[in-house]
């Protein structure tokens, strides 16, 4: 009661619930050589990493993530604002849990205790509820990735070994997927919330109302959480299953990191089919006390900014492709509030930063994850923040760099710790779990690690070419583009050729792009002739995943279609 926090700032009550963690004692490790400012700046550097992971060490994950909901609820209050949408409203805590213990005892007959549900929502109120439904009565939400089309829906759903899928009809209607509805009503129970809605009766109502302090089945911190799919850019989907453990110990990593609390507001835009907006989005706002504001669209670049005014957000976060988006519309004045703005999924291009640094007055915090990292792996913070990397490893996790070949510069990585998933679950063993090697989860990205711990990535080992005997990243040529078209979607895939074994081909949005223009541009950055493509076609619009990074196996498929009906031609 006698705090000297503010009110905002935490909760005051009696006799409030007090844990006392105490950790061996340690030593800063500094070298010898070390004299003056460059030791004092080490000296500091060490101190941030042993706090940040004290932090990390003493936040509770031995739990589930509904057990760490109804936690948050008693920190907080049970009238703490937790989630709000533009079309439901606010929730609370109580209201939270109260509707998701009503919504979870009618989901209990739609498939056995620890088997999958298939959960086809939009980023809002229902989505966020159906989710914790299903996590509530002991079943694992599998979250469907509905822009993916029919064909990997279908595989997603084999791979998981599940029958249901949850979904909206509003939401059918609004989103256009009635075709992608028809494909799974043939393999799939398709069942509507709506339909659900008129079985809840006075007596369901008073149950919730009750017993919301607890989850309806008891689970275990190392089950099944959720099922999440990759994004199936370069093959087909795979089933990545998360435990409880997995998702609160990505939490208290980025908490250790990024400082935020009960006067911030999260505004959430991304997916909640996608890690980034499940995890980081939804799962640590609402675990930590942070109000989340939840929007079905990141597609919507006049809109957001204005919301995010509006609500008064302190945090973002986003890709490149949709940050940049904002920024072309947005008023210098409707990111008055924000504190973060927070980047991953896709690099982030130099005109993108340039653009918040200049007419927000914003630094963008780039980060890196991959779904089987639950997904947060590195992240950029004020203290420790180097453009044109993606931060430092989070407390907890351990990496080593394997040795490729015709790479001179970085390594294959290799990370392990709390967050990595638990395995795959794939189409050809459905619901069969896959655990990675000793624990060890393989990025398939090729990265660069410097002195101070900073990471780099020089781009995903599938997306090098060998171009006159060398390795060259196509990421790197599609980042030269951006310098040059910083407006247009810009891509790079790599086609056979029997005198150089492989050539580049560029493909872009920009409307009168050359290959001779490129060229140019590129010999003023000096870069090496190797990277210059061989063609650049230009295209109204590339195929996009819903996370808004290119659609890498459909462009590879058209450009070689391309390719072989110019050979066939020529003969």
């Amino acid at each position: 009661m006698f705090s000297r926090l503010k009110r905002s700032q935490v909760r005051r009550r009696l006799f409030p619930k007090i844990t006392v963690t105490i950790l061996e004692a340690l030593k800063l490790k500094l070298d010898p050589e070390l004299k003056g400012r460059r030791r004092r700046q080490a000296a500091g550097a060490a101190l941030y990493e042993i706090m940040s992971d004290m932090i990390f060490r003493t936040t509770a994950t031995d739990r589930t993530v509904i057990e760490a909901l109804i936690d948050a609820a008693k920190a907080h209050g049970p009238n703490w604002l937790a989630i709000e949408d533009p079309v439901s409203g606010q929730m609370t805590y109580k209201k939270l849990l109260q509707t998701v213990a009503v919504l979870g005892a009618k989901l209990l007959p739609l498939a056995a205790e620890g088997r999958a549900l298939g959960v086809m929502l939009p980023t809002s109120n229902g989505g966020v509820v159906t989710f914790l439904a299903v996590m509530s009565a002991g079943r694992v939400p599998a979250m469907i990735n509905f822009t993916a089309g029919a064909a990997n829906v279908l595989a997603a759903c084999r791979a998981a070994d599940l029958d249901t899928v949850l979904t909206s009809r509003a939401f059918v209607e609004k989103g256009r997927l009635d075709n992608l509805v028809a494909q799974l009503e043939k393999a799939l129970r398709i069942v509507y919330l709506e339909d659900i809605r008129p079985t809840i009766g006075l007596f369901d109502k008073l149950r919730g109302a009750l017993h919301w302090k607890k989850p309806l089945v008891a689970r275990k911190p190392d089950d099944w959480a959720t099922i999440l799919f990759t994004s199936g850019s370069e093959g087909a989907p795979k089933g990545v299953v998360l435990s409880h453990r997995n998702m609160l110990a990505n939490v208290a990593q980025a908490a250790a990191r990024i400082d935020f609390g009960r006067e911030d507001k999260l505004f959430n835009v991304l997916p909640i089919f996608h890690s980034f907006g499940l995890t980081a989005g939804t799962v640590l706002p609402l675990v930590s006390g942070v109000p989340i504001y939840l929007y079905p669209s990141p597609l919507h670049y006049r809109t957001v900014p204005e919301l995010v005014y509006g609500v008064c957000a302190t945090v973002l976060f986003g890709t490149d492709t949709f940050l940049n988006g904002y920024a072309r519309v947005a008023n210098p004045y409707d990111f008055r509030s924000l504190r973060y703005v927070l980047a991953g999924a896709e690099p982030v291009k130099e005109a993108t930063r340039q653009i918040y640094l200049e007419k927000f007055g914003l630094r963008i915090l780039e980060g890196y994850g991959v779904t089987e990292c639950s997904p947060v792996m590195a992240l950029n913070t004020p203290m420790f923040n180097k453009f044109d990397s993606v931060g430092r490893l989070l407390p907890g996790m351990t990496a080593k760099l394997e040795k490729v070949e015709g790479v001179d510069d970085g390594g294959r990585l290799y990370v392990k710790g709390p967050n990595v998933m638990l395995g795959y679950v794939r189409a050809d063993k459905p619901g069969v779990l896959e655990p990675p090697p000793d624990g060890w989860h393989d990025t398939g990205d090729i990265v660069t690690i410097d002195e101070q711990g900073f990471v780099s990535i020089k781009g995903r080992a599938k997306r090098f070419a060998k171009v006159g005997g060398e390795m060259i990243s196509l990421a790197a040529v599609e980042m030269l583009a951006a310098g040059l078209w910083p407006d247009n979607q810009t891509a790079v895939v790599s086609v056979p050729d029997p005198r150089k074994g492989e050539r580049l081909i560029m493909v872009t949005d920009k409307h009168g792009a050359t290959r001779s223009e490129f060229m140019t541009y590129a010999r003023s950055k000096h870069a090496s002739e190797l990277m210059l493509p061989s063609d650049v076609v230009v295209l109204d619009k590339l195929p996009m995943l819903g996370s808004g990074k290119v659609d890498n196996l459909t462009l590879n498929k058209f450009i070689q279609e391309q390719a072989a009906a110019k050979a066939a031609a020529a003969e």
